[in-house]
């Protein structure tokens, strides 16, 4: 019983970008590893960017400083 977890931002992902992206894991775990679609689960957690942390500061806060 494979589970994927998948974690994305908060950014506006519609339903149709989401199911392609769990049909497309679904589909690799039975080509590669032979795994049943029936008892694989594929969950998407979209996380605020004020809740993702990269380099001690939030995403939400970096995303608002000046781009080098």
């Amino acid at each position: 019983m494979p589970y994927v977890n998948v974690r994305i931002f908060e950014n506006n992902v519609t339903a149709e970008q989401k199911s392609e992206v769990i049909a497309g894991i679904t589909d690799v775990l039975v080509r590669v590893l032979d795994k049943r679609p029936e008892t694989t689960f594929v969950v998407i957690d979209e996380v605020p960017q004020e809740n993702w942390g990269y380099k001690g500061k939030s995403v939400a806060e970096l995303a608002k400083q000046p781009k080098d």
